[in-house]
């Protein structure tokens, strides 16, 4: 039976996977079921690349920096979050947002005049899909920051923590 993996390691697994998981979703419904990104979900995902940066290269910098880069990546991930939590207070009419659509503009190689006026506008305050009366933006707020908040607890630092992770 394998070793079970330490805490931090369960933090850099966790900030590793879940921007990327919740970023394939996003492009599964963009591109497979014609949801289009407003322009808070670009501000979202803009969240999640970033939070996947210092995750990856938490996986090949090691020593002592390897805490350090998961908790970027962990307040990163937090900010997906928030961002997300924002985002659904807009759709749930609780308060204003900052902007109210945004335009998917796709040329193809064609006219770009006839790709931007016929193309759709999205907006910020609709929510386009729910799941249980939650929509995207609500999902992404509870699993971004309830996994950043797992992971900064996971990577905190504790005695005797070796910083393999093991």
């Amino acid at each position: 039976m394998p070793p079970r993996p330490g805490p931090l390691r369960k933090a850099q697994a966790t900030v590793a996977i879940v921007p990327a998981a919740l970023l394939t979703g996003a492009y599964v419904s963009q591109y497979g079921f014609g949801l289009f990104p407003c322009e808070m979900c670009w501000w979202q995902r803009y969240a999640h690349f970033a939070a996947l940066v210092p995750a990856v290269l938490s996986f090949v910098v090691g020593g002592d920096m390897r805490p350090w880069l998961v908790r970027i990546a962990a307040v990163l991930l937090l900010v997906a979050g928030l961002l997300g939590g924002f985002h659904a207070g807009v759709e749930y009419g609780w308060w204003e947002g900052m902007t109210s659509c945004a335009m998917n503009a796709d040329t193809g190689g064609g006219n770009a005049l006839d790709a931007i006026m016929n193309a759709p506008i999205t907006r910020c305050d609709v929510a386009p899909w729910d799941l249980f009366g939650i929509s995207l933006a609500g999902w992404n707020f509870l699993i971004s920051t309830g996994a950043a908040i797992a992971a900064l607890i996971f990577s905190a630092p504790r005695a005797g923590l070796r910083v393999d992770g093991a």
